[in-house]
């Protein structure tokens, strides 16, 4: 079946990843990453590795990486996307901050709305809180409209 938008899965080191645990932490996040800028897939295993360093997370589960058209700003390259399942006991705010700072550490930088990225980082979900600041706002409002998370989300075995 053809899905308007997604090209093909690719699998890497990391992408998918399955591990049990991380039950000393208080919330389940899903985490989206994408970008479309370089060794994207290079880029996802380094932030991986990373992440699964930081004793404030531990990373459950991440789905395949989907190779998808451009959405927004579609005069760019097309982008890698997958999902993150992660715990930690960090606040949703917290959890941003890291992830903003990732984004940066990775080269990030904003010129235009849905420019092209080294790296993005959204927290999707987290736990079942819903939240609605300037800064944050959960469920992520792209969170189930957009093919680069649904179909990644969809393949995943801890949802």
């Amino acid at each position: 079946m053809k899905v308007p938008g997604a090209r093909k899965l690719v699998r890497s080191k990391f992408y998918p990843l399955h591990r049990k645990g991380g039950v000393a932490h208080k919330y389940s996040v899903f985490i989206g990453i994408g970008g479309n800028i370089g060794d994207t897939r290079a880029r996802f295993e380094k932030f991986l590795a990373g992440l699964m360093r930081d004793r404030r997370f531990f990373v459950v589960e991440t789905s395949p990486i989907l190779l998808n058209a451009a959405f927004g700003y579609e005069a760019q390259a097309d982008f890698l996307n997958a999902v993150i399942l992660a715990r930690t006991s960090l606040s949703a705010e917290q959890t941003l901050k890291i992830m903003q700072r990732d984004e940066l550490r990775f080269g990030r930088t904003r010129p235009f709305k849905n420019a092209p990225r080294t790296l993005d980082l959204d927290i999707l979900y987290y736990g079942r809180k819903v939240r609605a600041s300037k800064r944050l706002r959960v469920p992520h409002e792209g969170a189930n409209k957009r093919i680069s998370v649904i179909l990644p989300l969809g393949m995943m075995k801890e949802i």
